[in-house]
């Protein structure tokens, strides 16, 4: 009898650690000068959604889904000016976020790889252009 290969999800432990990389995430956000401006200060509500998101992203549970509906992540990102350097101060945050929470190894390249395209396909505005 096969077995079905584990998800990213359940490779890096679930919950726990999906809460622990937005925990480590969101404080850097807040500190860098070219994402803070993009984000309420209440960054509680963005925290519990990015965590049913990547919860789902990672082949969790369809959390995101089932409270909010299709991610549909560029229409979503839309009004908000992301600038080439802002995906990489993105990438930069989510980075250190991950070495924090302890994700390394195979699993860690394969998040990166899903990160990394993602942050690419959310630029929507140019260079220079953000304000």
């Amino acid at each position: 009898m096969s077995q079905e290969p584990l998800t990213i999800y359940e490779r890096i432990g679930g919950d726990d650690a999906v809460t622990r990389i937005v925990e480590a995430f969101y404080p850097r956000v807040q500190k860098d000068p070219l994402l803070a401006p993009l984000f309420p200060e209440d960054i509680r509500p963005v925290m519990e959604k990015q965590r049913r998101f990547l919860t789902q992203f990672f082949g969790g549970p369809p959390l995101y889904s089932q409270q909010y509906g299709h991610p549909r992540l560029r229409a979503r990102h839309l009004p908000f000016p992301i600038t080439p350097r802002r995906a990489e101060a993105w990438l930069r945050c989510m980075a250190e976020a991950l070495d924090e929470a302890g994700i390394e190894g195979d699993v860690r390249e394969e998040m990166w790889s899903r990160l990394y395209f993602t942050a690419g396909h959310m630029v929507n505005t140019p260079e220079g252009e953000e304000t």
